[in-house]
């Protein structure tokens, strides 16, 4: 069984465009092909994981107009490999996180990679839901397919033409 206290605590998000696509952000200074996600980021000290779902969206994306659509149940973890540098690490074997869905309300101009500082994504496309695993970094693929998986019911699936 996985400590979980071993976990650094997590959000990620899944942002739906209304015709069933997903947000997918191309990580910035991240060499190709795994540089693309979905936000995510850590929960501080006695905050709600929805708070923080939300307070991560609008820091990395700018986007606040959102309808909830639902959530993975229970922590999905990952490990950081051993490339991941110490101060990266912070003492945390990996990551512990709870996924949230969301449906996306406002015009495309509301996004705003440069919303808060450091930005984490330099570029964004609307993509598929079942293509983000492939596009993730391998040690988060697990946690990916998990979370298409969980999320499946409110995503678009590529036609055999497009």
């Amino acid at each position: 069984m996985t400590d979980l206290a071993d976990y650094r605590p997590n959000v990620g998000v899944v942002l739906f465009h209304p015709d069933g696509r997903v947000w997918l952000g191309r990580r910035a200074g991240a060499s190709p092909p795994h540089n693309w996600q979905f936000p995510q980021g850590g929960v501080d000290e006695g905050e709600a994981l929805d708070v923080a779902a939300r307070r991560e969206l609008q820091e990395e994306t700018g986007v606040t107009s959102v309808t909830y659509l639902g959530r993975t149940d229970g922590w999905l973890t990952y490990d950081f490999p051993p490339l991941v540098a110490a101060e990266l690490r912070r003492g945390w074997k990996g990551q512990k996180q709870v996924w949230f869905a969301f449906r996306f309300d406002g015009a495309e101009a509301e996004i705003d990679l440069a919303a808060h500082q450091p930005v984490e994504f330099d570029a964004w496309r609307w993509g598929y839901l079942a293509e983000a695993p492939e596009l993730i970094v391998p040690f988060k693929r697990q946690a990916y397919d998990a979370v298409a998986t969980a999320f499946a019911a409110f995503a678009a699936t590529k036609s055999a033409g497009g």
